[in-house]
């Protein structure tokens, strides 16, 4: 099970930053859709460079474009980068491709999916990484329920879980053995996110 420290909606020295006092406790370095509008793939090729042995996610949140939004993603040094479940499917098998010539992988958001039949339909795409995630606008509702499961069970998926985890409840979303866990502003809002990292990596 692996931690993906998600870093959105701060800034590019907070980032880096919290991403040096929490290296050795995550997995996977996140860069944020709002970080990726704010500083563009800079800010991807700087932390490329900063943390060379790290995995990093960029949060495309690729719609559309998707050849071009894959590739940039990738030349900019992630080797992950995120798509749209809802996207055309055309969308996702170019990025798939893409992902497949350059080595890298895509994983398929599935925030506001709640069809199995669309689930099915990303297996026969050829989608091996999804994202069961709850968004930051609904969190002010719920934040990450175990009843999500229920959506990709049965399906031959890596699934990464995101949307408001925190201490509180990681410990019975750990529980269901998700590949991914993601966490943001629960280790970036923290008053001591090395600390906060540390123990969701005991967890």
């Amino acid at each position: 099970m692996n931690l993906q420290l998600a870093l959105d909606r701060i800034t590019k020295e907070d980032c880096i930053r919290i991403a040096k006092e929490t290296e050795k406790s995550i997995d996977i370095i996140e860069i944020g859709t709002g970080v990726i509008k704010e500083y563009g793939m800079s800010i991807i090729r700087e932390m490329r460079s900063l943390f060379p042995d790290k995995l990093i996610l960029a949060d495309m949140k690729t719609c559309d474009a998707g050849k071009h939004e894959a590739r940039q993603a990738f030349e900019a040094g992630a080797d992950m980068t995120t798509v749209m479940a809802f996207s055309s499917d055309l969308t996702i098998k170019d990025t798939l491709q893409v992902a497949k010539e350059m080595g890298k992988q895509i994983m398929i958001d599935l925030l506001e999916v709640h069809s199995r039949e669309r689930i099915a339909e990303l297996k026969e795409l050829g989608v091996k990484l999804v994202s069961l995630h709850v968004g930051k606008d609904k969190q002010t509702e719920e934040a990450f329920n175990t009843t999500l499961f229920s959506l990709v069970q049965g399906f031959d998926f890596e699934v990464a879980v995101a949307g408001g985890i925190d201490l509180e409840n990681i410990h019975v979303i750990a529980s269901h053995q998700p590949d991914i866990i993601i966490a943001g502003s629960s280790i970036t809002g923290a008053e001591k996110p090395a600390l906060a990292a540390a123990k969701m990596r005991g967890i």
